[in-house]
């Protein structure tokens, strides 16, 4: 059926798939950060982004969450919204999400032929040829500023930030959910180069929530807002959150604000989403302050209550969740959550990982708590060998392992699902974790998703 969509008479790709294969084929030019060749594109459509208001989301961890509390919020409040998120878990579309709804594939190939021949101009100059990003981020500002028209948009940065091709917006208010060590090959490998990099999406005027703690860049936040003249909001300082418990399976927290207080209920599992939702929350109260925005309180509450990220504690089947850790925050972050919010006897894990990351400080978290430890690779070209990943568990074994850890090596992701499987009883937990590729990849099989896609 998808193939059968069209994307015009003239237009270069004639299919859905041939759109998605065109982008997807930018991957080898790979991640390069700079905003030459964004800004080019956006010049030579007549600057689309500039008709839109943005909500600008960076981060470690976390960015994809607070997407989705934002997202579920203004929708429930009676605002429309586009939701720009990456990477995607199911579907090439779900990075472009207008009303909860991906983009249909026919505008997307439409779009995709609209950018065609601006992409191959531009490769052919001495820019060089837009990234897959680069083009997904012009996908994005077309979409929503030439066909869906929303009220706001949801905009999550792809890297970092201050060379982020995300970061060409002027937004209405700034997000950074938190900052630590990931891709430390791009933004640095302290807190400090990390702290500027996330920074960068702060703008002049524009005021910014953190929910960051750690001093030095608590530090960096406050340097850059005071530079730009923008009013920085951070949790413990401006505003704070407090847990006040579970309960009807919800975790729920009292926030308080400069502007007011309110007990808010969250669906999502961890404690780390409780911060999460509050940093969401203290931005909704500056558009609600400073824009007008209508946000009664029953419509917040029933906002948040609602919200749905996937593959994060997400509980795909009786006694196997999934769980996106891939970073030593995240990994920190699952290790506590999970006894918080299960009962088992034995804990068994599967992960994979891309050859990207240094992983020692992901198992110095994990491996206290795991019994068995299957290790697997994602079906992706950047994978980890799942021996490197053995190599590294094992040094660290003597020091922070349970003392009869079993760690089996499958390469074959599915064939390391069945194993899961087949080792967890009634009375285990069975833990899906590491690379989105991977979680991808495993979600489709358990929920019998077979024509998932995955990736940037």
């Amino acid at each position: 059926m998808e193939d059968m969509i069209r994307g015009g008479s003239n237009a270069p790709l004639g299919t859905y798939r041939e759109a998605v294969d065109w982008i997807n084929g930018l991957i080898p030019f790979g991640i390069r950060p700079g905003m030459e060749r964004i800004l080019a594109m956006m010049e030579k459509l007549g600057n689309p982004h500039r008709k839109l208001k943005f909500i600008h989301v960076a981060g470690t961890n976390g960015k994809g969450s607070t997407c989705a509390f934002l997202t579920s919020t203004l929708l429930q409040s009676g605002y429309s919204v586009g939701t720009f998120t990456s990477p995607y878990i199911t579907k090439f579309t779900n990075r472009f999400q207008y009303n909860g709804e991906d983009i249909s594939e026919e505008t997307l190939t439409a779009v995709a032929n609209t950018l065609h021949p601006l992409v191959e101009e531009i490769a052919a100059s001495e820019l060089g040829s837009p990234t897959m990003f680069e083009v997904a981020t012009a996908l994005a500002v077309v979409y929503y500023a030439e066909h869906a028209y929303p009220d706001v948009v949801v905009w999550e940065t792809g890297l970092g930030g201050r060379l982020d091709v995300t970061n060409i917006v002027t937004p209405i208010v700034s997000i950074i959910t938190n900052v630590g060590f990931d891709h430390t090959d791009v933004l640095g490998d302290t807190l400090e180069q990390i702290a500027t990099e996330k920074a960068g999406i702060i703008k002049p005027g524009v005021p910014v929530v953190s929910c960051v703690t750690q001093p030095e860049a608590v530090a960096v936040l406050k340097k850059k807002a005071a530079e730009c003249r923008s009013k920085l909001y951070l949790a413990g300082e401006d505003f704070s959150y407090e847990v006040t418990g579970i309960r009807e399976g919800l975790q729920t927290f009292m926030f308080k604000g400069p502007f007011r207080s309110i007990e808010i209920g969250i669906g999502l599992k961890g404690e780390h989403q409780c911060s999460n939702a509050a940093g969401a929350m203290m931005a909704l109260e500056s558009l609600r302050q400073y824009m007008a925005f209508m946000l009664d309180d029953e419509d917040v509450q029933e906002g948040f209550r609602r919200t749905f990220w996937a593959g994060r504690l997400e509980e795909v089947s009786p006694r196997i969740v999934l769980d996106g850790a891939h970073n030593p925050e995240g990994a920190e972050t699952l290790a506590k959550s999970l006894p918080q919010f299960y009962k088992y006897d034995k804990l068994n894990l599967l992960m994979g990982m891309l050859a990207n990351k240094h992983h020692e400080s992901y198992f110095k978290h994990i491996l206290p708590i795991v019994d068995t430890l299957i290790l697997t690779e994602p079906d992706f070209r950047k994978k980890m060998d799942a021996e490197d990943l053995r190599a590294i568990a094992e040094s660290l074994r003597e020091k922070y392992a349970k003392e009869n850890l079993v760690i089996i090596v499958e390469r074959d992701w599915d064939k390391a699902l069945q194993l899961l499987k087949s080792t967890t009883t009634q009375e285990d937990l069975a833990v899906v974790s590491g690379t989105l590729y991977l979680i991808s990849d495993v979600r489709g099989a358990i929920l019998q998703q077979p024509d998932s896609e995955k990736g940037w």
